[in-house]
């Protein structure tokens, strides 16, 4: 269950832009996309704060946490991420090689490998996070039934080419004033204009992440992602 939910989180940190006022005019599903997969390409590094919601389908629970969230994408290494839980008090970290979940209450951090976290063609995941991925490349993609949400932004539907046990489908909201200002400059100001995300599992799981006060290539330092076991806690390896 540890495991599940910690892939979980990372299927769904797809990483968000700092709110934006919609905007009026209807863009069209390339233009969506668009202003997405060229916003990731200058996307370096990402720290925001996030709240989170999961449903376990099978107990029909919710499980809520809140925190802060930092990513980095360095030029010849995989990807480095730190999620702060300040609800429930835990922390994951990674170097690129190896991530560590800690959980204070237990006195205990799991260890296991990037490659061990991201078995079985979740390497899509990882990318996402990073600002690798290629959206037409690696999902079929529509607009949701409500093209727009309550506050005029975009709702996408993706559903990945090679689906996964734990990625059967993603769902992005994406912010229209973001596209606009896409399709008015040719640019884009919002290295990724994703206000909120969710993913669901092939069993009915739902990972629903929202992202606040987003800064985005600010030279995070990569001491940032090691991690020091305290003193008393016991490492365990699944």
């Amino acid at each position: 269950m540890i495991r599940w939910l910690i892939r979980s989180m990372f299927l769904v940190l797809v990483l968000a832009w700092a709110p934006l006022q919609a905007a009026d005019k209807t863009a069209s599903l390339k233009d969506v996309v668009g202003a997405l997969e060229k916003g990731y390409a200058g996307l370096q590094d990402v720290h925001a704060d996030f709240s989170q919601r999961t449903l376990i389908a099978g107990v029909g629970r919710e499980q809520k946490g809140n925190g802060e969230v930092l990513l980095k994408r360095p030029a010849s290494s995989s990807a480095m991420f730190r999620f702060d839980y300040a609800k429930p008090k835990q922390q994951i970290v990674s170097n690129g090689k190896q991530v560590w979940f800690y959980m204070p209450e237990n006195r205990q951090v799991m260890v296991m490998s990037v490659a061990d976290m991201f078995k079985g063609g979740n390497t899509i995941a990882l990318s996402y996070l990073t600002g690798l991925g290629h959206v037409s490349r690696d999902f079929d993609v529509s607009f949701a039934k409500e093209r727009r949400d309550k506050n005029g932004d975009y709702q996408l539907e993706l559903i990945p080419k090679k689906p996964t046990p734990v990625l059967a489908r993603l769902q992005l909201t994406v912010s229209a004033a973001a596209v606009e200002r896409f399709l008015r400059q040719g640019s884009v100001q919002d290295t990724f204009p994703v206000q909120a995300s969710v993913v669901h599992d092939a069993v009915g799981n739902q990972t629903r992440i929202d992202y606040s006060h987003v800064r985005v290539n600010k030279g995070i330092d990569n001491n940032t992602f090691n991690f020091k076991v305290p003193a008393g806690v016991e490492i365990v390896k699944p």
